[in-house]
């Protein structure tokens, strides 16, 4: 089905998730760009990131980079929770009183495959690429579905959310949810204050030590550091409904590749899983996704076709992941993915 905004919308129908629980009507909203091939052996899959849609992510998709719609069909699938797939704002159980059903990655993967092939009739994936919580998704597609995964691309992702990430969403949880809007486990209506506080604790731990003690924020045309605070974080989530981003953290946190019956919690079990050809890539400041949980999931990629640790040398933290105004970050991105592509 297609939507009026321009995007398709996948009816998954009544779908058992990994809670038990059954979500009516499940649907997943996604986009595609460029043309399937025949042979059907040019497909990327780029899920989206912590709040992002489709719109948010599509820059990275150009002709002459790694993400050549000219060479690639190219599918964006829109993470549950983020306003276009099934999400709090756009469930009609949820606005009537009832809890929004946990959702897990590997909820979301299994839908996503079923759109591959019952949509597409696609069985292999050329490349798995993601960024933050889409990086995520790669992971799990990568140990869930070995047979159909030839490359995957972990960019400032891990293959389950440590310790001092959880930390850290705990925290902008709790500046969100101070807010007086939220009442009985949901907003019930938009926390303006939640939101900029939200904020702020995200530039703390988005940009890195660097970042600030240089004063690169300058880049951006920010004459103080207040002055940046307020232009890119204050309203960093203000367009996003409050409820959708609770249910998206949920996700976040809750991610391991090994958290299923496949793998009964045995992280080493999942890693050892994946047969594709890995490229973990994380940012070299990344407070978020520290590269070292990379390093140490490299060495446990026991039966990857090829697997290699490639630091994005940036100092702008979580966002060298997503560089769109960063011509070096990019660069680097379009350079490896590229080389990647072609191995």
């Amino acid at each position: 089905m297609t939507d009026s905004r321009g995007y398709e919308i996948f009816e998954a129908g009544d779908v058992r998730l990994q809670s038990g629980d059954v979500f009516p009507s499940l649907r997943l909203a996604y986009k595609t760009y460029g043309t399937l091939s025949p042979a059907k052996d040019n497909v990327i899959l780029y899920p989206t990131s912590f709040s992002a849609q489709h719109y948010d992510t599509e820059w990275l998709i150009e002709r002459g980079g790694a993400l050549d719609p000219d060479r690639y069909f190219i599918i964006i699938p829109n993470l549950f929770g983020n306003g276009l797939s099934s999400s709090p704002s756009n469930t009609p159980e949820f606005a009537a009183g009832a809890p929004f059903p946990a959702i897990t990655y590997h909820d979301a993967i299994a839908v996503q495959r079923r759109l591959l092939i019952e949509q597409f009739g696609i069985d292999k994936i050329a490349l798995v690429y993601g960024w933050s919580m889409g990086g995520m998704q790669a992971y799990h597609w990568a140990a869930c579905h070995p047979e159909m995964v030839e490359r995957a691309a972990i960019v400032c992702g891990s293959a389950r959310c440590s310790p001092y990430n959880t930390v850290f969403l705990e925290s902008v949880k709790a500046a969100l949810t101070a807010d007086p809007a939220f009442r009985n486990g949901r907003f019930v209506e938009k926390p303006v204050a939640g939101l900029r506080a939200m904020g702020r604790v995200y530039a703390g731990w988005a940009m890195s030590y660097e970042f600030y003690r240089d004063e690169i924020w300058r880049e951006a045309g920010a004459a103080s550091l207040e002055d940046y605070l307020a232009g890119n974080w204050d309203t960093a989530f203000a367009h996003r409904d409050a409820n959708n981003l609770l249910a998206q953290l949920a996700i976040w946190q809750n991610g391991d590749i090994s958290r299923c019956a496949a793998f009964g919690g045995d992280l080493d079990r999942a890693l050892g899983a994946i047969r594709a050809r890995m490229l973990l890539m994380p940012g070299q400041t990344d407070r978020y996704f520290d590269w070292r949980d990379n390093e140490a999931e490299l060495d446990k990629l026991v039966h990857a076709a090829s697997r290699a640790l490639c630091p994005i040398p940036s100092i702008h933290g979580h966002r060298a992941g997503n560089p769109m105004r960063i011509p070096a970050d990019r660069a680097f991105i379009n350079r490896t993915i590229t080389g990647l592509l072609q191995s």
